[in-house]
């Protein structure tokens, strides 16, 4: 067994400010504005398959939790075809991935967190 070729430390955590949006204040403000914009666009969502965008015939709408009546997006439906394209998508992938460095893979999911 060979050693890693390096140390390897994840950064430590830092956090997001810590935001009160409390009345008046600019967070709070900024928040009702963006959540206005919001409401006005509907999000056209399809499927991701090997990275391309799938759009499909059969939809459904996602709504907003506290008013069912507000749709947010039209989520586009997969199938068996689509479960059998992502699979073979992903076994593809994986052929790249796992010949990829671990440091290079640990850093992806770093740059994720």
């Amino acid at each position: 067994m060979s050693a890693a070729p390096g140390l390897f430390r994840p950064p430590p955590p830092q956090n997001e400010p810590v935001k009160s949006y409390a009345p008046g204040t600019p967070e709070r403000e900024e928040l009702r504005v963006r959540l206005q914009q919001m409401q006005s666009e509907r999000i056209d969502a399809p499927l991701v398959i090997g990275g391309e965008e799938v759009r499909t015939r059969e939809t459904f709408d996602a709504v907003m939790p506290h008013d069912k009546d507000h749709v947010l997006a039209t989520v586009h439906k997969g199938g068996a075809r689509h479960v059998e394209q992502a699979i073979k998508a992903a076994a593809e992938a994986w052929e790249e991935w796992h010949r990829t460095p671990w440091e290079e893979r640990a850093a992806v999911f770093l740059r994720a967190a």
